[in-house]
């Protein structure tokens, strides 16, 4: 049976700007549902499960549009996107399955330390990502890549937000990936981690559909714009917005710990 939540005009137009934010951001370099999810998690009456499963509903309209944009001007290589897609998609339903039985404040810390290691190691490497600088070739690269996905799928599946950000600074630490193809590997990766997502979700009946549609189309504009942004400005441009979304995820988990201990 649908959901159904009674939303005043006001409220739903706050939704779909938070929906259309959050495409830009994740387009040019991932970590939307930092917007999309607590806005989500504030509407009345809707429980964290159904927010997290309708904030993938919408995502995944954005992450469709930014894909194909990316793909058609830059060109990613998909013989790294597909097993490390493939790979994103089988953790994201299995992190889904574990969402509603693992309370998402155990992770919360832990997360904060490490976007504080990746944000200090940006920093402190100013060159990093300006150009492919690919560490491995065949296999061996393919494998890593799979791996990767897997681990980060399975965290979006559990939580979310500020996935597409671990996915590029993987992509540029590990495998030494520049930012723009980074980036546009990212969004090929996160839609499958989105798709895995829903395989759980829409069955177990979470997502609130009429609200996660409206956020998709605002999520599917925001996300055709940051990605055309991304690719005229290059890889130094996604670096620094790389920079300001790990700062806010970082000042956002912050006061979630800081809050929650006292």
């Amino acid at each position: 049976m649908p959901i159904v939540l009674d939303l005043d005009p006001t409220t739903i137009a706050l939704l779909v700007l938070a929906g259309l934010a959050a495409g830009w951001v994740d387009a040019v370099v991932g970590g939307g549902g930092l917007i999309q999810l607590p806005a989500l998690l504030l509407v009345p009456g809707m429980s964290p499960v159904q927010a997290l499963a309708t904030n993938k509903l919408g995502s995944i309209m954005g992450t469709s549009v930014s894909s194909i944009t990316y793909y058609r001007r830059v060109g990613p290589d998909l013989t790294t996107a597909g097993p490390m897609a493939a790979a994103a998609l089988a953790g994201a339903v299995g992190g889904a399955a574990l969402a509603t039985q693992i309370p998402a404040e155990l992770f919360t810390p832990i997360i904060l330390v490490v976007l504080i290691g990746v944000a200090v190691f940006t920093i402190a490497k100013p060159q990093l990502g300006q150009y492919d600088d690919l560490r491995w070739e065949g296999n061996r690269h393919r494998w890593t890549a799979a791996g990767i996905g897997l681990v980060i799928g399975a965290y979006d599946g559990l939580l979310g937000p500020g996935t597409g950000t671990f996915l590029v600074i993987s992509l540029v630490s590990v495998l030494g990936y520049a930012f723009l193809p980074a980036s546009a590997l990212a969004k090929i990766v996160n839609f499958a981690t989105n798709l895995g997502a829903l395989i759980f979700f829409v069955p177990a009946g979470a997502v609130v559909w009429g609200l996660g549609l409206a956020m998709g189309v605002a999520n599917l504009v925001g996300g055709y714009i940051g990605a055309r942004m991304a690719v005229s400005k290059g890889s130094r441009f996604v670096r620094a917005v790389f920079v300001v979304v790990v700062g806010a995820l970082i000042c956002t988990l912050g006061y979630d710990v800081v809050t929650g201990a006292a």
